[in-house]
């Protein structure tokens, strides 16, 4: 993954303070960052956090932060993620209802571009309010999903198969190069 730390608890606590917390899982999270990422890609040219992204059955899943936050689910006392967010079970649910445990502030801001802050707004308009199934419905429309097998890698390039890609799969080559 390569992304400070700093900035992936940013984008978490962005996530957890821009959406309805009612509808924030470990799955719609997974979702979340997937579209700030291939949207990011799609409009600039690269993603913002560079993790591996696998084609799950719910939908493309960031490895690297699947399994930070699923640590945080099983041991949030010994988690990296514990300052961050907590979790509640809903009864009757298996869902973990994702819970910041802070307000996202100025010095969270600082650490994005302006770029990165109008997809993460973006992001939050289009989703903040659905619920899991939604926005993992909207997942399987996307060519990164629709053009790779059950646990397969999602290629970045694959992203340039999207009608809204603004930017051509040679650009999203040599832009993950640098």
């Amino acid at each position: 993954m390569g992304i400070p730390l700093a900035k992936l608890k940013a984008i978490i606590l962005y996530f957890s303070n821009h959406t309805a917390t009612k509808f924030l899982g470990k799955v719609k999270l997974m979702k979340l960052f997937y579209f700030l990422d291939f949207m990011h890609l799609k409009t600039y040219g690269s993603p913002v956090t560079y993790d591996t992204y696998f084609n799950l059955e719910h939908g493309p899943i960031p490895t690297s932060i699947k399994n930070l936050v699923d640590t945080a689910a099983d041991d949030i006392d010994n988690s990296v993620l514990s300052d961050t967010i907590t979790f509640e079970r809903p009864e009757g649910t298996g869902m973990y209802r994702i819970l910041a445990r802070r307000k996202f502030e100025e010095k969270d801001r600082k650490l994005f571009s302006e770029t990165e802050l109008d997809i993460l707004a973006k992001v939050c308009a289009r989703f903040g309010n659905e619920t899991t199934r939604v926005i993992e419905q909207a997942s399987h429309k996307e060519a990164p999903w629709s053009e790779t097998k059950f646990l397969e890698e999602i290629p970045y390039t694959l992203a340039a198969d999207d009608p809204d890609c603004r930017v051509t799969k040679e650009e999203i080559e040599l832009l993950l190069k640098i």
